[in-house]
């Protein structure tokens, strides 16, 4: 028989104790048997009749409020006796089908576990699963709740809550519902919510119930469903994130890795043919997004087409703009199930999720959302946090900013091209471009090296970033949507903010020579300055363009072809500097392409250029020409010409140069000393080389430029190779080869086989 709760047998124990008096006594006075009196403090007796509890208060003696408190103690146990059976009723509440092809999730199917394993009386356990439309909530619940029944002998009860009905379930139906599963009549219902929640914490008390609570809407709604006493274990699904919910455990179901993916299609589809297309398996896996639903779907499309391969359906799922269209089978659609929490979301959020979807790049921010939806930062900042809440965005564990699952992201473009007017959805593009070219030209004006004040034009003042570090930092993180804001005022034809952001953008170019964008940013520039007949501001962007195609893209053809462009245009408008800017990055792409000779030429006649020139810069161009001229001779043999052209650039260095920022001669005097340490070492002069080059890194690293600490790391470590120095040239290469392959550096090849040779040599 099912235990009592603690209550009437603890206290008719308590009582006969205190009164001095055996079972047999009590038993003897009340008129009962010692077995039945000793059911009754053992709990075993469901509910004693009020006729046997008033002969027990008389033959205790006790006072009328001590009576009355036995009597109360009582009434639970009677009520459970008439109205509800050991078992739920069958048929009633029962679990629905597993699947048998389910896949992964072991982690969270080890927490419930635990969970069931640990479950106290005094503490009922709360499981929320919670998330993204998709992800397999309820398929993981139920999976869950079949194997977790062997722990829950007195039963295993499923209510859908609907939560993405019209009108979803109403706690006080849901309440009668496990009521009469548990065996109360109809008629028998309370009448009110508080008193059929009551009951049923009463009923579930003394049992161990497995209680899973599908697709809830909200907490209020969850509250009076559940128990309140006894080692049941509730496991509660929903879209939303029930933040409010008190004392419960999380179960997190990430998306599922490359791996487990194609271990589902596998499970759905068959061995064999994902063992003939293994590669079309992992694409699949990944158009899908390596959601559950979508891949579910993918699966049984196959399934039910055994002719069609998996390559055909990737291809099929290439085209984003029917990506949506083809991930449906059956009933089963990623569409609609998107659709049903988009459905219930309030205008605004509804708008941020629309919106959202024209912002590039991975993630968003709330101002770009702001900006792109029209309303107040703060609004915009509360209405992602509850599409986050919702499941419908994926918040930043260490930022602000969210972003949308790849299918989301296409659900929510076709929401916006549906319902948001063409002529809203272009006012938000160009709103949202023009206050991000205007941001980003303020921020790159930070790294100006011959601007002396705070750069002026952010269209916020109070939220801009201040300084060099916070400008950068907004620079790397908001990438994707000022680079889309360029690209947006080059299409649109905004000749003149696309020079001056590409102008901006110039030294901050330096410190990031890394992205390969840089290419884009200029040509657009270039475009710009030749429509609005700018031919100096065309020759100064053409130039940039050929240095971006030699040191960010490593196309060495396209920055010769650049900067011969630069060179007639800088020639027709007697543009001194640029003419010889133009020599010297010409020279740079014929260097790398193996034509010294020509190379050598051309920097010789740049030099020349720079030193006629009464440019306040031309010192500053000197120098790099200098630096450039001395690199392509001692590649040529010519190690000791390069060191007196690398040591003239040094002494200019050293005597500074009026009205350039210290900072700015100190990067261009690590770069010469880059070069000098270069040309000791080709002299094999290994000790001034490794001073030289130690030197070199710690000022680009000290500077935050990474992109260049890599290759002076690289021929610092291979002269401490030359000095026998073998595990310090270990370490420091190492090193190198870590800050190249961060960057795609070309020369990440050199370090790894110094290394390789280092190993050999130590073995």
């Amino acid at each position: 028989m099912t235990r009592t709760p603690d209550g009437f047998g603890q206290r008719l124990r308590a009582l006969r104790l205190g009164a001095g008096l055996s079972q047999e006594q009590l038993a003897h006075s009340a008129g009962v048997s010692v077995r039945a009196l000793a059911d009754l403090e053992r709990g075993r007796t469901p509910g004693p009749q009020r006729r046997t509890v008033q002969a027990l208060t008389r033959a205790l003696r006790l006072s009328a409020a001590e009576a009355a408190a036995l009597e109360a103690t009582a009434g639970p146990g009677r009520l459970r006796a008439r109205t509800a059976p050991e078992p739920p009723v069958p048929g009633f509440l029962s679990l629905p089908r597993d699947t048998g092809d389910f896949t992964a999730r072991g982690h969270a199917l080890a927490a419930l576990e635990s969970l069931a394993d640990g479950a106290e009386s005094a503490h009922p356990a709360v499981a929320v699963v919670a998330g993204a439309p998709g992800l397999g909530k309820t398929a993981f619940a139920v999976h869950a709740a079949h194997r977790l029944a062997p722990r829950f002998p007195d039963g295993q009860l499923y209510l859908d809550l609907r939560a993405m009905d019209p009108e979803p379930v109403r706690p006080g139906d849901a309440l009668a519902r496990l009521l009469g599963a548990l065996g109360v009549a109809e008629r028998a219902l309370p009448q009110g919510l508080a008193d059929r929640a009551g009951l049923f914490r009463s009923l579930a008390a003394p049992r161990r119930l497995l209680l899973i609570l599908d697709n809830a809407a909200d907490e209020g709604r969850i509250r009076p469903l559940l128990p309140g006493a006894g080692a049941s274990l509730t496991i509660v699904t929903s879209r939303n994130s029930l933040t409010g919910l008190e004392a419960v455990h999380r179960v997190d179901l990430p998306l599922l890795r490359r791996e487990e993916a194609v271990a589902l299609l596998t499970r759905i589809v068959g061995p064999e043919r994902v063992a003939r297309e293994a590669q079309a398996a992992r694409d699949l896996a990944d158009r899908c997004g390596r959601l559950p639903l979508a891949l579910r779907i993918a699966g049984q499309r196959l399934a039910a087409r055994p002719q069609e391969t998996l390559t055909k359906l990737t291809e099929l799922l290439d085209r984003e703009e029917r990506r949506l269209d083809t991930l449906q089978a059956g009933d089963l659609r990623v569409r609609a199930a998107f659709a049903l929490s988009y459905q219930r979301l309030d205008p605004v959020p509804r708008l941020l999720l629309r919106r959202c979807a024209l912002a590039a790049g991975p993630d968003v921010s709330p101002e770009t959302a702001a900006l792109l939806a029209g309303i107040p930062v703060p609004d915009a900042g509360l209405g992602l946090e509850e599409l986050c809440d919702r499941g419908l965005l994926q918040a930043d564990p260490t930022a602000e900013r969210y972003r949308f699952h790849d299918l989301l992201r296409l659900f929510a473009a076709e929401r916006t091209a549906a319902e948001d007017d063409p002529a809203d959805r272009a006012g938000a593009l160009d709103r949202t471009a023009r206050w991000m070219l205007a941001r980003a030209t303020a921020a790159a004006l930070h790294f100006d090296a011959e601007r002396h004040h705070a750069p002026a034009g952010d269209p916020d003042p109070a939220t801009a970033p201040t300084g060099r570090d916070r400008a950068r930092v907004w620079l790397e993180t908001e990438r994707a949507q000022w680079l889309a804001a360029l690209h947006h005022a080059h299409t649109h034809g905004w000749h003149r903010q696309a020079v001056d952001t590409a102008e901006a953008m110039h030294w901050f170019s330096d410190v990031t020579h890394h992205w390969q964008e840089w290419v884009d940013v200029f040509r657009y520039a270039a475009d710009a300055a030749r429509a609005l007949g700018s031919p100096h501001e065309e020759a100064t962007q053409l130039n940039y363009l050929a240095w971006a195609h030699n040191v960010c893209a490593y196309d060495h053809g396209a920055a010769l072809e650049a900067a011969d462009a630069a060179l007639v245009v800088a020639r027709a408008c007697a543009d001194l500097d640029q003419t010889g800017w133009a020599l010297g990055y010409g020279a740079g792409a014929l260097h790398r392409l193996g034509r010294m000779d020509e190379a050598v030429a051309r920097l010789h006649e740049a030099a020349d250029c720079h030193r006629r020139s009464a440019s306040p810069s031309s010192a500053l161009a000197l120098l790099t020409t200098l630096n450039a001229l001395g690199e392509t001779l001692r590649e040529h043999g010519h190690a000791d010409r390069a060191l007196e052209h690398h040591l003239r650039a040094l002494e200019i260095c050293h005597t500074g140069i009026p009205g350039q920022a210290p900072h700015l001669l100190t990067t261009y005097r690590a770069f010469t000393l880059q070069h000098v340490g270069n040309d000791y070492a080709a002299l094999e002069r290994w000790q001034e080389a490794e001073t030289s080059l130690r030197t070199a890194g710690d000022t680009f690293e000290g500077l935050d430029m990474t992109a260049w600490t890599g290759p002076a790391r690289l021929e610092l470590g291979r002269v401490l190779r030359r000095l026998g120095r073998t595990e310090e040239a270990r370490t420091v290469l190492a090193t190198a080869l870590d800050t190249l392959t961060t960057h795609h550096h070309p020369r990440q090849a050199e370090a790894a086989a110094e290394l390789h040779t280092l190993g050999h040599t130590h073995h």
